[in-house]
């Protein structure tokens, strides 16, 4: 026993000497010409912007169709409609984050909303708030399920509210108006220039709406026109497409053309 104990401290040293001797290295020799590499300092570099990044005309990016995608969420919870005498209707929101209505083949969006909203924040140097682009049939029925929004324009994509971060929506509106008088300078444009006041009983806002060729405007105060996207305490502005400057021809749809995206 004795014996193994001495063989194996014999071992043990002598395994350390020679991992000593095999750490003790060579040494390195250099011509007189040598000279160490120069460390240039460091420089900080900016980052690229992303395109959503990138500023239009002013000090918010610009606002392109994708800031109209659907807000719903699947984890929103049920919305039951009452009805007298009868049962209840239950409206569940979509999945949210589909694509938008297509013209031909491409997502569309009425080019004069993009237009509009990129001017206001160009001249007021605030940030436009979009509450509500483009709603998918289930969204909008699910946001607002009274048969006065079952032809909401924000399902074709031709309708769009929001408000102007510290800007009264009142003043929103002379903007809008500034807009057409600047884009629309010429006698022969009086239809785009001038707005009218439309009156009819029944409408869902106090203060009386504006129209000329292109839009409808309307002003909601903050106790109007609370809905499923628009649930903030804000005073907002809403815009619907009447005229399509491509086609030359009114904005419509049928109820089977909204429930189907316009995809025929």
């Amino acid at each position: 026993m004795r014996v193994q104990a001495w063989l194996l401290a014999i071992l043990l040293l002598g395994g350390c000497k020679e991992e000593k001797k095999n750490l003790s290295g060579e040494y390195i020799y250099r011509c007189s010409d040598e000279y160490c590499f120069t460390w240039r300092a460091p420089q900080r570099l900016t980052r690229a912007a992303y395109p959503w990044e990138e500023k239009y005309r002013g000090a918010y990016p610009k606002i392109t169709k994708e800031f109209f995608y659907c807000r719903g969420n699947f984890l929103n919870p049920p919305r039951l409609q009452r009805r007298e005498g009868r049962e209840p209707l239950c409206f569940r929101d979509c999945h949210g984050g589909h694509g938008l209505p297509l013209r031909g083949d491409r997502e569309f969006i009425y080019p004069c909303l993009l237009e509009i909203l990129n001017y206001i924040q160009e001249v007021t140097e605030k940030r436009v708030v979009i509450t509500t682009g483009h709603r998918c049939p289930i969204h909008n029925a699910y946001c607002d399920s009274s048969r006065y929004n079952w032809g909401s324009k924000h399902m074709i994509g031709a309708e769009v509210d929001f408000y102007v971060e510290g800007m009264e929506a009142l003043e929103v509106i002379g903007v809008v108006r500034s807009y057409y008088e600047k884009t629309f300078p010429f006698a022969d444009d009086e239809e785009f220039v001038t707005f009218k006041e439309y009156t009819r009983p029944g409408l869902n806002v106090v203060t009386p709406p504006l129209y000329n060729k292109e839009i409808f405007l309307k002003l909601y105060l903050a106790d109007e026109g609370r809905d499923g996207d628009n649930g903030h305490d804000y005073p907002y502005v809403g815009i619907q497409v009447r005229y399509d400057r491509e086609s030359g021809e009114r904005v419509s749809f049928t109820q089977e053309q909204a429930q189907n995206y316009l995809r025929q």
